[in-house]
């Protein structure tokens, strides 16, 4: 059974992520949103003790760094590091969702390497910033489109392509490219290869200026016969036309409920900000009070809220079964698109009922209105993560559905 109120093991971090948001992200958020492209120095110090508390807390620490699933349900309820992350990124994304999506070692690629690495990869990157490479001039939404090519040569791989909007880009330590071993062979070739920052023949060649999240750095990669050594191939080298590329499609099933808690996340900032602004203005929220007797804009509040609960039930419902060892793919993706959706809504929402506040620079409402559009498209967009569920749920291949 699943209980919905945060562990007591896990308050602790959460308050620690929510004090981090307040008292280390809001301060500097203007600064960075201001200065694209400037990385964040005050991050280092908080990555060192961010890593400090994973270590004294072992497999229960957070961070995409250390999410996996576990390997089977044992039949004893737990809540680990998928729950724990889901937790803690959604209360730093209550500060900023770029600072939070360029924490040192804390990179997407590190979520891919955390779920299907071996031992000796997970011994060699498991401490490294990882950032991930998937998305390419002409494939988008589709992953299994992917025309990087990865020709095996020897004890290498041989890697050719171009990638574009990779979060973290430019600062990881090492980029997680997916990449096909042969194009005959449809998407169960297409496997993920570690390649590390200086590997000759991978240079960043753009940066991109964005809507938001701009203490994110999201890069163009181009990669031109760079060779790659065989023990760097993540997963096995076996192309397994039956299993296709579930594989390296395991990452999506933990970081979709990670994103969308940074959306739970921004979300909540913008209602507890706007309930606050307008208190000032003599509104008040009555919960006792029928919806039906409350003014248009307090109903308006009542209803972003339901749907923020509703959202947050989803993405904990997800994490929570990544931890137990149960199937997650299809609530992953419900999690991903509802809260998705509910982010942008509300936090558009805000800025309109706040009027001329909302909408300059003296509040972050217009910053959060910025940076949750990105929530709505990473990690597979709306319409993407609809069509998973409809084929989920009738059965039907991505071949028989499109």
């Amino acid at each position: 059974m699943i209980y919905l109120e945060v562990p007591k093991k896990l308050r602790t971090l959460v308050n620690q992520a929510r004090q981090t948001a307040d008292n280390v992200f809001r301060p500097i958020s203007r600064k960075y949103d201001r200065a694209e492209h400037d990385y964040p120095i005050e991050l280092d110090m908080f990555a060192a003790i961010m890593d400090g508390m994973n270590d004294a807390l072992g497999d229960e620490g957070a961070g995409s760094g250390k999410l996996g699933r576990s390997a089977s349900n044992t039949g004893e309820i737990r809540n680990g590091i998928n729950m724990t992350s889901v937790l803690g990124l959604a209360e730093l994304c209550r500060g900023d969702v770029g600072l939070s999506l360029t924490m040192p070692r804390q990179g997407l690629g590190n979520s891919a390497i955390a779920a299907v690495a071996n031992d000796e990869q997970l011994a060699r990157f498991g401490n490294c910033w990882a950032a991930m490479a998937i998305t390419e001039p002409g494939c988008g939404s589709d992953s299994a489109a992917v025309r990087t090519t990865a020709n095996k040569d020897g004890d290498d791989y041989i890697i050719n392509g171009e990638k574009i909007f990779v979060t973290s880009g430019e600062r990881a330590d090492a980029v997680v490219v997916w990449a096909t071993v042969d194009k005959n062979l449809g998407k169960a070739a297409i496997k993920s290869f570690v390649v590390e920052k200086g590997t000759p023949g991978m240079e960043v060649t753009r940066l991109e200026k964005k809507l938001g999240i701009k203490a994110s750095d999201t890069a163009s990669i181009s990669f031109n016969d760079c060779r790659v050594p065989r023990a760097n191939l993540l997963g096995t080298e076996e192309v397994n036309a039956d299993k296709g590329f579930a594989g390296v499609m395991q990452t999506f099933d933990n970081t979709r409920p990670v994103v969308a808690a940074m959306a739970v996340g921004v979300a909540t900032a913008s209602i507890e900000r706007t309930k606050e602004l307008l208190s000032k203005q003599g509104i008040e929220f009555d919960y006792s009070r029928s919806s039906k007797l409350s003014s248009q804009l307090q109903a308006e509040v009542y209803k972003m809220e339901a749907e923020l609960e509703a959202a947050r039930l989803l993405t904990i419902k997800a994490a929570w079964m990544a931890d137990n060892g149960i199937p997650n793919s299809i609530e992953a993706s419900i999690s991903k698109a509802k809260a998705g959706r509910v982010a942008n809504a509300i936090t558009l929402k805000c800025v309109e009922l706040l009027g001329s506040v909302g909408y300059c620079e003296d509040e972050l409402l217009e910053k959060w209105a910025r940076d949750s559009k990105i929530l709505d498209i990473f990690e597979g967009t709306q319409q993407i993560q609809q069509l998973i569920i409809a084929r989920r749920l009738l059965n039907k291949s991505s071949s028989e559905l499109k």
